[in-house]
């Protein structure tokens, strides 16, 4: 809910509910609920199928600065199309000229340590791991990188960005 604050006029009567409006509920905001939203998980080639698998979302916004959690688990009947993939995030972010990087775990036959990566001005982010066991430098995550994705395996995302507005 956070937003810019009112520019205030000399002279003027604040009122309780405009004190209340400005202050109080911003102020409440920052320490309110995450709120939900559904991310859009596609690839570069084929989009992939969630089926019966889960895809969730939350974020806080706190002026332009967004702390966001995406959680996917895949399902019996869940199929992963081809390319490499990414998921929506909750607001565009901005074109600061920075690169935002955070976690990413996938919980499969193993676990896996990776990162996202958000691009100046995106809509998305991309989850990047290990290429194998053997050969650690990270490349963007599709159906069969960093491990052939199979039913019940869980990719975890965390990460803050600046968003455009």
């Amino acid at each position: 809910m956070t937003f810019a604050p009112r520019t205030w006029v000399v002279g003027e009567v604040v009122t309780a509910a405009q004190l209340n409006t400005e202050i109080r509920d911003q102020f409440n905001s920052m320490f309110a609920a995450w709120t939900t939203y559904n991310p859009i998980w596609t690839a570069s080639t084929t989009n992939p199928s969630l089926g019966n698998g889960t895809l969730t979302g939350r974020h806080m916004k706190i002026g332009r600065t967004v702390i966001t959690h995406i959680n996917q688990i895949m399902g019996s009947t869940t199929t992963y199309g081809s390319g490499n993939y990414n998921w929506t995030i909750p607001f565009q972010a901005a074109n600061a000229g920075a690169t935002y990087v955070g976690s990413a775990q996938l919980l499969g036959t193993a676990r896996w340590g990776g990162q996202t990566v958000i691009s100046p001005n995106a809509t998305t982010l991309s989850a990047h791991f290990a290429r194998s066991t053997t050969d650690t430098r990270i490349d963007f995550m599709n159906a069969t990188r960093p491990e052939t994705l199979a039913d019940t395996a869980q990719l975890r995302m965390t990460f803050v960005y600046e968003a455009a507005a």
